[in-house]
């Protein structure tokens, strides 16, 4: 084994999001928000559960901060809760909520813990969606508001701001499969979605940079690499087909390379067009400082002529983990080439990665997930790569600090390196902690 030493000034850093951790959904004016609602709903998440209190994360901010600390980290990537800061959406900003932020920042900053802000990970205000929500083109003016908001009170401690997680997810998932909120299945209201999601983003930025705000502003997109199932020509396209209707729908409009025309081509044929207005697509260009990447696994494809798409997955060919991903980490280091390659290698912050490992504390309390330590191993090994290839990225954010309400699948997935129990809330380090701790300390790992 060899030791893999990254740049000096790499950050590393630990990843949560609101409604995931946060709790205390009814308290200080905090306002409903489209998972309050979808949650409630039968059958939309796994075994009933919801984030009323999740890690109560809310009231116990400062034990975590605590867990930070010991752990070493760097930096910590949270969201703020749009409807804590705008209960109806927009209009009267609730202080409660900004104080709440200012507290959980200024006790990071205390500890040595530099704050990265997600202003959007999912929580959209339900009286948003009443209005339309993500299909409404009202919703990046409103975005904005929320984003001047936060970059007026915050914008003295918070240097690294990250517009929108994963849009991908919360518009596909959210708005054509509907496996998540709201849960609408309608491909002419994904495309809006898609849309306005990325406008939102562009409008945020314009506000960032007219308010003179120090630091820096990106996005983050949810990534998957994708690999041939064989090597022949068809299935080499089928593999651009797939990096068009993924990677390249969402990452074209930021970098000013537009829509991809395999997929317009493709939604307008199923009358679903892009509700593009003049300008629309120079605001979603503002030049941002950073591209946020979050990876998790490979996507093998395979040509399919008879869809629509030209492609479709292949039977995966490595173990499976509990998310249903395959343990593919060499992944991460692949996607990071593709991605810097494709447009102009641009500055990156690996904004999630991680592993689901179920692993329950043994007899004596510890909590031995393995499976977890040697896949991380073999992501930051992929990630070392990637840097001594050329590829431009300044730091990893570990999904997640602690397990927490992964959305649809509720507490039945855990992805954190601390173990949370559900009924006593205690927080218990797993033996990942322990390796990643040692990673941050060494900046660096045997591989």
């Amino acid at each position: 084994m060899a030791f893999l030493q990254f740049p000096d000034g790499f950050q590393w850093g630990v990843a949560t999001a609101s409604y995931q951790i946060e709790g205390a959904i009814q308290e200080d004016d905090r306002g409903v928000s489209i998972w309050d609602t979808f949650v409630r709903q039968p059958g939309r998440v796994q075994g009933g559960d919801t984030g009323d209190i999740a890690c109560d994360h809310y009231h116990r901010y400062p034990e975590d901060i605590a867990l930070m600390a010991d752990l070493g980290v760097q930096t910590y990537r949270f969201s703020i809760a749009w409807p804590r800061i705008f209960p109806f959406g927009r209009g009267a900003v609730n202080e409660k909520g900004l104080d709440f932020y200012d507290r959980l920042i200024d006790a990071l900053l205390d500890r040595g813990i530099e704050p990265a802000v997600t202003l959007y990970h999912w929580d959209l205000p339900q009286w948003l969606q009443d209005l339309g929500g993500w299909a409404n083109r009202a919703i990046a003016d409103a975005f904005a508001e929320y984003a001047r908001v936060c970059f007026d009170r915050f914008g003295d401690r918070v240097a690294r701001w990250i517009t929108l997680n994963e849009p991908i997810v919360f518009t596909e998932m959210g708005h054509r499969i509907g496996v998540m909120a709201p849960g609408i299945r309608d491909l002419s209201i994904y495309a809006k979605t898609v849309h306005h999601a990325l406008l939102a983003h562009g409008k945020a930025v314009q506000v960032f940079r007219a308010g003179g705000h120090t630091g820096e502003i990106g996005i983050t997109h949810a990534n998957t690499s994708y690999e041939p199932a064989d090597d022949t020509p068809e299935t080499a396209q089928a593999v651009e087909f797939a990096r068009d209707f993924d990677t390249r729908l969402f990452h074209g409009p930021v970098f000013g390379k537009g829509y991809p025309a395999s997929v317009v081509r493709n939604f307008e044929s199923k009358d679903a067009p892009f509700p593009v207005f003049p300008g629309d697509m120079e605001t979603i260009a503002a030049p941002t400082d950073f591209l946020g990447t979050n990876l998790y696994s490979r996507g093998l494809i395979e040509a399919d002529p008879g869809r629509g798409v030209g492609y479709r997955r292949a039977m995966p060919r490595l173990p499976l983990l509990p998310m249903g991903y395959e343990a593919a980490p060499h992944a991460l280091g692949d996607f990071v080439r593709f991605v810097s390659k494709e447009y102009g290698y641009p500055k990156i912050y690996i904004t999630e990665n991680g592993v689901c490992d179920n692993t329950e504390p043994g007899p004596d309390g510890t909590i031995d997930d393995h499976v977890r330590i040697d896949l991380l191993t073999g992501f930051l090994a992929g990630l070392h790569g990637a840097i001594q290839d050329g590829c431009d990225v300044r730091a990893y954010y570990q999904w997640s600090l602690m397990d927490n309400f992964e959305w649809a699948f509720g507490y039945s997935k855990r992805f954190g390196i601390v173990h949370t129990d559900f009924e006593t809330l205690k927080r218990t380090p797993k033996r990942s902690a322990g390796f990643y701790a040692d990673v941050i300390r060494r900046n660096g790992l045997e591989a």
